[in-house]
């Protein structure tokens, strides 16, 4: 089931995300990136994207998947290792399309180069790599520069125009 996170699910919001987060990034991102990215960040971070948040969880209720996104952009989809290959990333992906198509005709994302299994996720979902570029991640103590490959995908219907 996926549903908008609530102030509530900050903390588990927060275990999903960095446990999902690290596990994607550990050796593929500088390990300034990493030093930032302790439990109270993504703590701090999780209650501050509530609303901009989707949650998915599993038949007992457990939250075993996050996707947040920022105006036109999916700044992330993070899946409990628990519940991958299940569809869970999947339906998160189609909620966070839907509600970023409600108003942008395109959506875009940021992997970097060496998690394989995200780039494959999201070119099989239709998403197209178009090339390098510098993400400017966020922490507490300003950003960090990542080498990361831009993916965008239209989700504007075929046949139709966007206004």
């Amino acid at each position: 089931m996926v549903r908008a996170a609530t102030a509530a699910d900050a903390t588990d919001t927060a275990r999903v995300w960095r446990a999902a987060w690290l596990d994607g990034h550990r050796g593929h991102v500088p390990a300034t990136l990493l030093a930032v990215r302790d439990p109270q960040y993504f703590a701090d971070r999780a209650a501050a994207l509530t609303e901009s948040t989707l949650l998915a969880s599993d038949a007992g209720g457990r939250i075993v998947g996050v996707a947040i996104l920022t105006a036109d952009e999916l700044v992330q989809l993070a899946v409990d290792s628990i519940a991958r290959r299940q569809g869970v990333g999947a339906a998160l992906l189609q909620a966070a399309e839907a509600r970023i198509a409600a108003i942008h005709g395109q959506a875009w994302l940021a992997v970097v180069p060496g998690n394989i299994r995200a780039r494959d996720f999201y070119e099989q979902h239709g998403w197209r790599d178009t090339g390098e570029m510098t993400y400017q991640a966020p922490s507490a103590s300003g950003p960090v520069p990542v080498p990361v490959r831009r993916y965008v995908k239209s989700l504007i219907p075929s046949g139709r125009t966007a206004s």
